[in-house]
């Protein structure tokens, strides 16, 4: 999966490059990002003085230099991070393509595992594989301005902890992964099955279209279907137990910084400014380091995905 595009001389400048390109795009976004931060202590202290309209339509005036420019350069990177993976799935395509072609070796699946399973790997690269980075890029940029705000920042139970908001934010973001871990740990394994029984289910109607004496019977597609049902009501079901505890947490997240400055905000140390822009550097850095929690679902169908055409790689030779 990785050697096919990453270690191609046909792939190389697609793969290296553009992997610098999109580095250089998310080092700009992450940079707006870090501004529009900044800019939220003048905008908010200005709101809570109310003084002057003009100095507000300057704050207005400012955010748009740095939101506009920032949803530009946010579309462009999620284009170029399509068109990216879009040439990983061709490089994987045709490197199996040969070797299963000449391969008399039997694959559940195979025919899926090439179309669809490329196709869905693409898809959660571009939709998990663009997050983890920003997210990396995002953390060395506010870490240390979280850090420094914590010094304003008088937080029960840590008072003599220096950084004592980062410490929050990465204990309540690790503290989700292995409850979400607990949670779901049975998710990647129904999706794999999953995947088998409509692999089945797909092939019976293909083989049906070109032979509908001997394939696609009302009884076969009803006793495949079934199996279907079965599995997909167990998925739903762990589903269902790991969308409670996903929602409550995201919840209750949302009022964890407020509580936190809350205090210093009542007790005058702080203005609303700062409290808005803790919140949101707050906000970025928990957010950033509980990624995997958030994105459970796609993580889950990820591992099913990489399962598969691990799978896939081995029954055909491919090294």
């Amino acid at each position: 999966m990785l050697k096919s595009f990453f270690l191609n001389k046909k792939w190389f400048k697609w793969a290296w490059g553009g992997a610098f390109i999109l580095f250089i795009s998310l080092l700009a976004q992450v940079t707006l990002t870090v501004q529009i931060n900044t800019w939220y202590k003048g905008f908010y202290d200005v709101l809570q003085e109310a003084k002057d309209i003009d100095q507000f339509w300057i704050g207005i005036s400012n955010f748009l230099y740095l939101a506009i420019p920032y949803v530009f350069i946010y579309t462009l990177t999620n284009y170029l991070t399509r068109i990216w993976v879009l040439k990983w799935r061709e490089a994987m395509t045709f490197d199996y393509v040969p070797l299963w072609s000449s391969n008399n070796i039997e694959v559940e699946g195979a025919a899926q595992r090439m179309q669809e399973d490329t196709m869905r790997f693409a898809y959660l690269l571009e939709t998990l594989g663009l997050q983890v980075v920003r997210a990396i890029m995002t953390l060395l940029a506010f870490l240390p301005i979280l850090w420094n705000m914590s010094k304003d920042i008088k937080v029960d139970f840590f008072n003599n902890i220096e950084g004592s908001l980062v410490w929050i934010a990465i204990i309540t973001s690790f503290g989700s992964l292995i409850i979400s871990w607990y949670v779901g740990i049975k998710l990647p394994g129904i999706e794999y099955d999953n995947q088998k029984v409509e692999a089945k289910f797909r092939k019976e109607l293909v083989y049906g279209e070109d032979d509908r004496l001997n394939y696609a019977k009302p009884d076969t597609i009803f006793e495949l279907f079934t199996g279907i049902k079965l599995i997909k009501h167990k998925l739903y079901l762990h589903y269902g137990y790991f969308d409670i505890w996903e929602n409550l947490y995201s919840q209750m997240m949302v009022i964890v910084p407020y509580i936190v400055v809350a205090p210093s905000l009542f007790s005058g140390l702080v203005t609303l400014g700062v409290v808005i822009q803790t919140s949101n550097a707050f906000q970025r850095v928990h957010n950033s380091f509980s990624l995997f929690t958030q994105n459970w679902t796609t993580v889950t169908e990820l591992r099913s995905v990489y399962k598969r055409l691990k799978e896939f790689e081995l029954a055909i030779g491919y090294k």
